[in-house]
């Protein structure tokens, strides 16, 4: 088969969907990846895809292609440019599936290879985005112009992947899906287990010290948006820092521009206060996440959260918020916390259990290795994934 993914940036196409586009090309398939021009580095690496692997090396190499998207704006001629530019890309390409992430993509892509005639077309929510948040007249209006969109899109899909059901059951409530939609379940991305080994906590406080001594490390990786529960997080560490001044609270992640964005300023005014360390961005998190003792994470809403997912493969506690997405990757009080979303003071409290007894960091972060391994391997996400869109597995 030639089978197309299509994503919003090299990037994140990169780092979260290497394994199954291994998987398909060691199947044998042609990988065709689409994505925005604009990062040679990322690029560089789906095209090196299964290279390391002799036994991947009978497979045809994944090729790239670029086409225009404007990930954040609310242009309807940009977006349609979009649409037009991959309805040419697919009658060029002829693929036999295409598999779309992330909302633009998704929404124009699957449009598009509709009316491409792309005979299989799939879609994964990965999460619902600006969109659904709907909590004033402009977010309401995007929403319900994102409701009649996606219904359009995945009216021609085969098939509908969630990283959680709560996301599903919303789709179908608001009218998105049609009743015979077949809707699909996946955890999230998976974690590559191998790649994000599990690493030793750094030095814990020593046994009855006191409250203004205890340096522990909390990690917050993501997006610089709202959404990710920075207000939040900013507000509980500035809380923290009055009674355990030497613990830390850093923030790794890119900024980003538009809708729903923290501006960079407010960061930074954020660290001025001392309240957080911003750690700008990078393109391998596991040296930050092996430098810290848990990960934090007070999303709003999350498909499936691959950063928490990524911190439990290495062996970090987490505490994140009760919303769809968290709760399906943390259990509290077993390999994390859980608190209320939007509240500086419940995510304080949940983050002060840890500074309190910091030999749960231990127990919870070995829970949640053994959690990753088992339930979040990428190897069996994708092989999963494979299955569920019937491509065909490799002769023999």
């Amino acid at each position: 088969m030639k089978i197309l993914i299509l994503g919003n940036q090299a990037r994140s196409t990169s780092n979260f969907w290497t394994v199954l586009m291994r998987r398909m090309r060691a199947a044998g398939h042609e990988v065709l990846c689409a994505v925005p021009a604009g990062d040679d580095a990322a690029e560089a690496a789906i095209l090196a895809i299964g290279e390391e692997d002799p036994a991947f090396r009978k497979g045809p190499a994944v090729r790239l292609c670029h086409y225009p998207l404007d990930r954040k704006g609310l242009n309807p001629l940009r977006d349609m440019a979009t649409m037009h530019a991959l309805y040419r890309l697919f009658r060029q390409e002829k693929p036999d599936l295409l598999f779309a992430t992330t909302i633009k993509p998704v929404i124009y892509g699957c449009m598009a290879a509709r009316l491409a005639r792309v005979p299989h077309i799939y879609a994964t929510i990965t999460g619902l985005g600006y969109a659904f948040e709907a909590d004033n007249f402009f977010k309401k209006c995007v929403n319900r112009l994102s409701i009649g969109l996606y219904h359009c899109a995945l009216a021609g899909a085969e098939g509908v992947f969630f990283q959680n059901r709560d996301d599903a059951e919303l789709f179908r409530k608001v009218g998105i899906l049609r009743r015979s939609a077949r809707v699909l379940m996946a955890r999230g991305t998976g974690v590559d287990i191998r790649r994000f080994a599990e690493a030793p906590l750094p030095p814990l406080p020593a046994e009855g010290c006191a409250p203004e001594e205890r340096e522990i490390i909390f990690l917050l990786v993501g997006r610089l948006l709202e959404a990710k529960g920075l207000p939040e997080y900013a507000a509980a560490a500035k809380e923290l820092k009055t009674q355990y001044p030497a613990a830390r609270f850093q923030l790794l992640g890119p900024p980003e521009q538009g809708l729903g964005s923290v501006d960079l300023a407010q960061v930074r005014r954020w660290q001025d206060e001392g309240s957080i360390e911003y750690l700008g961005e990078t393109r391998d998190v596991r040296p930050y996440v092996e430098a810290c003792h848990a990960l934090v994470l007070p999303s709003w809403r999350e498909g499936t959260p691959t950063s928490i997912m990524e911190g439990m493969s290495m062996g970090r506690a987490a505490v994140v918020t009760d919303v769809p997405g968290c709760r399906e990757v943390v259990e509290d009080g077993v390999n994390g916390c859980i608190c209320a979303a939007h509240d500086p003071r419940a995510l304080a409290a949940a983050m002060r259990r840890l500074l309190d007894e910091p030999g749960l960091l231990v127990r919870m972060g070995a829970a949640g290795r053994d959690l990753a391994c088992r339930e979040f391997d990428a190897e069996v996400v994708a092989e999963k994934i494979l299955v569920d869109m019937r491509v065909p597995r490799a002769a023999g």
